[in-house]
């Protein structure tokens, strides 16, 4: 198996620590030795989570096959000298782990600021354990309480309009398609959709599953960026060093700041 390229940046502000803390508690916690076919998510924290697996060392990643759900984390598995697989090959996976925009006290979740949530919750649904990693920003006991954007809806282009419209008749304050940086129209995903954030009220977030629903059952919309009832933990890294992990059952574990990059955090239950 060919040395790993990978380069990940060391964190510099206590933001960026918390999401490599996170991220290695997660690996370290339910990747094991046994998994075999494993999900890689998208977003700002999973580079972290692919070093950490990179630093289990050659001899254990050599059989394994890692999933993408898009191009950002297929380039980082390539980077690390994984053998990447897809789900067309692989439909059954042992864990996935991704990070969030935002976690509610069920550990529902919002995705889908980097426009990649329809590949993100099928290898959600294809695994046996999902787990997200996130920084303490992203806790929160409501939904929309700190990710103020909008639910991202994954819909096909010729419908966007119609969409729009039938997500202010559902009750979005002001659904917006999103818009492209540095390039000249709305952002296109990696399936060739358009996506639109759809801000909701607290009324409709607390209940995000019942929102999920009919959004979900509009035509045109490909896929809606609620993840719920699919997380089995959470894992959270904190401003002072330390995890805490919010699992599916109610409990909670805290972790200390391990000594060192080798060390796996000492937990506690909560």
């Amino acid at each position: 198996m060919p040395a790993s390229s990978l380069q990940v940046a060391p964190p510099t502000n206590v933001v960026e620590a918390s999401k490599q803390l996170a991220a290695w508690t997660a690996v370290d916690k339910h990747v094991t030795k046994d998994c075999q076919v494993i999900g890689i998510g998208s977003g700002s924290t999973v580079p972290y989570v692919v070093e950490r697996i990179v630093a289990q060392g050659p001899e254990i990643n050599k059989d394994r096959v890692f999933i993408p759900t898009g191009f950002q984390s297929k380039e980082l598995i390539v980077d690390a000298h994984l053998r990447l697989g897809d789900v067309d090959q692989y439909p059954h996976i042992d864990v996935t782990i991704d990070g969030a925009d935002e976690v509610d006290k069920d550990l529902n979740c919002i995705k889908g600021g980097g426009a990649c949530h329809l590949r993100e919750k099928v290898l959600a649904e294809a695994a046996d354990t999902w787990i997200i990693v996130a920084d303490y920003r992203k806790n929160s006991e409501v939904l929309g309480v700190n990710w103020k954007k909008g639910v991202p809806v994954e819909v096909a282009p010729f419908a966007y309009a119609k969409v729009l419209h039938n997500l202010r008749t559902l009750g979005s304050t002001d659904p917006k398609l999103r818009m492209a940086v540095m390039k000249a129209g709305p952002i296109v995903s990696d399936n060739g959709n358009f996506i639109i954030d759809a801000p909701f009220g607290e009324a409709e977030m607390r209940d995000p599953m019942t929102l999920l629903t009919r959004i979900k059952m509009l035509t045109g919309v490909v896929e809606v960026g609620l993840f719920c009832h699919m997380a089995k933990a959470v894992y959270f890294g904190n401003q002072d060093g330390s995890v805490t992990a919010k699992f599916y059952d109610g409990h909670a574990e805290h972790y200390d700041k391990p000594a060192s990059a080798s060390d796996a955090p000492a937990g506690t239950g909560v």
